[in-house]
């Protein structure tokens, strides 16, 4: 009686959450909330750099009080009046990667953040909160947003310059992806043209996003930039370019980021867009991608089309990295927590993962199975998540884990439709 009891009152929330109406608490337009992330490996300060309205709300209309994942931070959007939820919203961040790094020991740093939310027709709370690798809290803040406050900036009068690679349908159904420009100069603008071609090719070669392509656009934005290329500080190399991105982020050569955030959506206002791809005109191997907030990646190489799926994995949809190579300076997986991304699992709470697709009988850890398809040989293999030991995989092989694999593993397909249905269902 207690589980038919528990299980009604889940269907009720859900129901209730889907039920509310867009309409009644929030006008076609965008809220942006731009943040500074501060502090150290220890310390961690959350402040309010600026609020931007833009006309048009490109994110989902259903659905809105729920989350598809936690991630590493959230956003609660709350009515000021009644303390209700009206939207939320997770994310991850580059400060909160670079805490685990060594030079968070002894420097203070500061970050750019920017989120979308759609915007609200009275006074609202928003609540932003940060987590650690065993997602307790460890920093937090409130603040009240008047929608008729005169200081919330209007932008997007004057869009970025921009054509559409894809359009599976209206703005109000589908996934809206920017692909944005950096380091091309304004007369490369039809390469950047093919280059978007080219990376939304590649993502629609794969599953989930093959079979579901109708239910994304896509966007190219040609913001040009004063030089050619990106910069390259292991180098020597400084660039002139429209969101300031570089190699060597945390002192590794192929991470290539941009701490520029605030440019990158000043650069896209206006424009329908939920998620970003910013494709970066150079030959150098490298990219990056940080769930709900961009990917980035190197559109001149020759691993471009695998790379970029895979950092829009990280992006998109969420995913960890499936790879493992015990240098880091600190475990991003303690064995205590089951992380929250959908590929990976400690075993601490394996049955929320991809338990119920093992076959019946399969050990835990599995052994690699050198006759077995690499590609689909489910089951639970140790390495994962940057470390040979502790964390575990879904197959031996997958788009997650190598630039070779031809596929997203199952365990990520499943994770990747899941999240598409979320957001357009």
């Amino acid at each position: 009686m207690k589980n038919i009891l528990s299980w009604a009152l889940y269907l009720l929330a859900v129901c209730g959450a889907q039920a509310r109406d867009f309409d009644t608490y929030f006008t076609d337009r965008t809220l942006r909330l731009d943040y500074a992330f501060a502090g150290t490996n220890r310390v961690q300060e959350l402040s309010v750099l600026g609020l931007t309205v833009q006309d048009g709300w490109a994110g989902r209309r259903t659905r809105l009080d729920e989350l598809p994942l936690t991630g590493n931070g959230q956003i609660v959007v709350c009515d000021a009046a009644t303390g209700d939820t009206l939207y939320r919203h997770s994310f991850s961040s580059l400060f909160q990667e670079w805490q685990s790094t060594e030079e968070a020991t002894r420097v203070r740093r500061s970050f750019e953040n920017c989120f979308l939310v759609p915007m609200p027709k009275q006074p609202v709370d928003i609540t932003v909160t940060l987590t650690d690798t065993h997602n307790r809290e460890t920093a937090r803040l409130v603040h009240r947003v008047n929608p008729e406050d005169i200081l919330i900036r209007r932008i997007g009068d004057r869009p970025t310059t921009h054509k559409y690679i894809h359009k599976g349908g209206g703005v109000d159904r589908c996934i809206d992806v920017a692909l944005l420009a950096e380091g091309y100069a304004e007369s490369e603008t039809d390469r950047f043209y093919v280059d978007c071609e080219t990376a939304v090719e590649a993502i629609f070669s794969h599953e989930p996003f093959r079979s579901l392509r109708d239910r994304f656009n896509f966007v190219a934005v040609a913001a040009p930039s004063e030089d050619c290329g990106v910069s390259i500080p292991g180098k020597g190399v400084w660039k002139r370019t429209a969101v300031g991105s570089h190699f060597n982020t945390f002192y590794s050569d192929r991470y290539l980021t941009t701490s520029r955030l605030v440019d990158m959506h000043n650069l896209l206002a206006g424009i329908p867009y939920e998620h970003i791809i910013v494709l970066a005109n150079t030959e150098n191997y490298g990219g990056g991608g940080i769930y709900n907030s961009y990917t980035l990646t190197s559109s001149r190489h020759a691993t471009f089309r695998p790379v970029v799926v895979h950092e829009f994995g990280h992006s998109f949809g969420g995913l960890a990295d499936e790879y493992f190579y015990d240098d880091q300076y600190e475990e991003m997986y303690p064995a205590d927590t089951e992380p929250w991304e959908q590929n990976i699992t400690t075993l601490k709470d394996f049955a929320s993962k991809w338990q119920d697709m093992l076959p019946q009988g399969t050990p835990v850890p599995t052994p690699v199975d050198p006759v077995r398809d690499a590609y689909t040989a489910l089951g639970v293999y140790e390495g994962a998540g940057y470390q040979s030991k502790g964390v575990y995989r879904p197959t031996p092989e997958c788009r997650m884990k190598i630039n070779e694999a031809p596929v997203f593993c199952p365990v990520c397909q499943r994770a990747l439709e899941r999240f598409i249905r979320f957001y357009t269902e």
